[in-house]
């Protein structure tokens, strides 16, 4: 049985590609901040599909938190076969009204976190043959959107350039770029959703399924909803002072900033 690391595991994506990879029959180690749902969620998919859940508590936006999961991905003895870099977050407030440091934790979860875990499970990926690694995205990456939509945008051309660098090593890497899906992400950020068009919505399982078709085809980026697919290939023919102050006025609306 092979076995998946997934970060953020315990709500939204994090949880669906749980409940997707244990009943697929995946071994799972499951990372977040809170143990207790840790447990809960690992002592469930254990019961209902008879796989192993490892519950590894870890605080990405600290380097202790990232070290602990660099050592679990490089343990030689129990190997990891794909990884979820899941974890992430987004801050209420336009640029200058959100502090700092702040900006840094977010860009120490989004993009230090997934730099390190994703070298630390590539190199024994690469040694063994074989491995996938999953970089969760936004399609915020291709709209010019504050400092989310830019710490997004460095996970997808990060991931795109190591997946040239290691084509034909039988690693596959894959940048995951969903739209809004209903997780606790905006309630968290304390983000109101009400105005957000129902069309919009995205379901996490079949978010879930869909990326895991992509990755299986060797995709590098996958946006895996035919009506974000739509918007993002529009995105690439408006003129570029038009779509910023667009994405700026909706993100302030529906999004963080």
């Amino acid at each position: 049985m092979t076995t998946a690391l997934i970060t953020g595991a315990t709500a939204g994506i994090g949880a669906a590609f749980a409940r997707r990879l244990a009943a697929d029959g995946h071994n799972l180690v499951l990372v977040a901040r809170n143990t207790e749902r840790l447990r809960e969620q690992a002592t469930e998919l254990h019961d209902l599909h008879g796989i192993e859940a490892e519950v590894l508590t870890a605080d990405l936006s600290e380097d202790d938190g990232i070290a602990s999961v660099e050592a679990r991905l490089t343990d030689r003895r129990h190997s990891v076969d794909l990884l979820i870099n899941n974890a992430g977050f987004g801050n209420k407030g336009r640029y200058l009204e959100v502090s700092t440091a702040d900006e840094l934790k977010m860009l120490k979860v989004h993009c230090e976190a997934v730099l390190r875990l994703t070298s630390a499970a590539a190199a024994g990926m690469k040694e063994r043959g074989r491995g996938g690694v999953v970089n969760v995205a936004s399609v915020a990456a291709f709209v010019p959107r504050g400092t989310y939509g830019a710490s997004k945008a460095w996970v997808v051309q990060f991931t795109q350039g190591a997946a040239k660098d290691l084509a034909g090593s039988g690693v596959r890497l894959m940048a995951l770029c969903p739209g809004f899906v209903r997780t606790e992400f905006h309630e968290r950020a304390g983000m109101g959703t009400g105005n957000i068009p129902g069309w919009m919505w995205l379901d996490a399982d079949k978010l879930v399924a869909a990326a895991l078709a992509d990755l299986a085809r060797s995709k590098s980026v996958s946006i895996p909803d035919a009506r974000y697919k739509t918007l993002m290939g529009l995105v690439k023919v408006a003129p570029r002072g038009l779509l910023g102050g667009v994405t700026s006025k909706t993100g302030r609306k529906y999004g963080p900033q």
